[in-house]
């Protein structure tokens, strides 16, 4: 029987509603009680690193993670990372770049209802992951969620209420679970030995323009981060009116990286098609393609955080890592 660590951070599925609202309060030994069928499936160890709303998680904490997975990572088989749902997604990128190469599985799962409830998503989806992390060909960071298998990479809650909280962005599924059966599509090839990461720069700034947006936010916070990810129109395309364009270019003056990715959710950036993105390339943006926006955030703050200069820095973020672009 395989030897999983259950590593506990909070969100909706351990939380009960203490009169003003739902917080986390379960501990990990109560919530395995509610699902006895995990005894079946796995020899199962907990480690409780917080009891936290995942609107709390930040990237010191994506840090501890990947450092208790570290510690652990010879004494188990795979690992489940119970989470709330609604920064889940962020989470899974970040494991995905702090933990790679991984031959073991990451499994990240949740609930949109408290395993305290009677009408709960959260027994099937425990169920599903503990399978995924016992199974023998699974390995590397996904969301396990409803049935479906997703790239750490590639994963984004589109929903707040539904139990198919999560979709898969420009990337198929990966698996789907059925009753403890898993069917695969596609299996990504771990390339060299596990390596884990120690350092992510948080100073970013996340700037979505809209018609009639000012350059003000960027003249301002100019001097408080070292990267910047703009979610341009369509394929690429910026404001030239307001001096929003002058205020990237001061930006990349001062040596800041800047990331072009897209709020359209499917089909991804290029910055190739159109004059206004053409400008972006060559002013030395750099381009998100078909990456979500929470594997984006999480990418820049580890390159940012690991990149030595200018010229890793570009070929660290360019650099596929665990099919954060997907190419089928």
């Amino acid at each position: 029987m395989k030897r999983i660590c259950l590593i506990a951070t909070g969100g909706t599925i351990v939380s009960k509603d203490g009169g003003n609202g739902l917080e986390p309060e379960l501990t990990p030994q109560e919530l395995l009680s509610y699902v006895p069928e995990l005894k079946e499936i796995a020899e199962i160890f907990v480690r409780e690193l917080y009891r936290l709303d995942s609107t709390n998680i930040h990237p010191q904490h994506w840090l501890s993670m990947a450092e208790c997975i570290r510690e652990e990572y010879e004494n188990f088989d795979g690992f489940v990372v119970i989470h709330g749902t609604d920064t889940m997604a962020y989470t899974a990128a970040a494991l995905s770049y702090l933990v790679q190469n991984s031959r073991k599985p990451i499994i990240l799962t949740g609930s949109q209802k408290s395993v305290y409830n009677r009408d709960t998503d959260a027994r099937r989806n425990l169920i599903d992951a503990f399978c995924y992390a016992a199974d023998m060909r699974s390995h590397g960071v996904y969301i396990v969620f409803d049935g479906t298998a997703i790239l750490g990479t590639h994963a984004r809650k589109t929903r707040t209420h539904s139990y198919n909280a999560f979709s898969s962005i420009n990337c198929p599924e990966a698996a789907i679970v059925q009753e403890g059966r898993i069917i695969r599509y596609f299996e990504p090839e771990c390339d060299g030995e596990v390596k884990f990461y120690q350092r992510m720069n948080p100073h970013i700034l996340s700037v979505r323009p809209y018609p009639g947006i000012s350059s003000e936010i960027l003249v301002r916070t100019i001097d408080c981060y070292d990267g910047l990810v703009i979610e341009c129109f369509g394929t690429s395309g910026i404001p030239a009116y307001g001096g929003f364009d002058e205020a990237i270019r001061l930006w990349v003056t001062a040596g800041k990286a800047i990331v072009a990715t897209t709020q359209v959710p499917h089909e991804g950036s290029d910055m190739s098609v159109y004059r206004v993105g053409k400008d972006l390339m060559e002013l030395g943006l750099l381009e998100a393609f078909d990456m979500t926006p929470e594997a984006v955030l999480a990418k820049l703050m580890w390159v940012l955080g690991n990149a030595a200069n200018r010229v890793e820095l570009e070929q660290m973020f360019a650099g596929r890592v665990w099919m954060d672009t997907f190419r089928g």
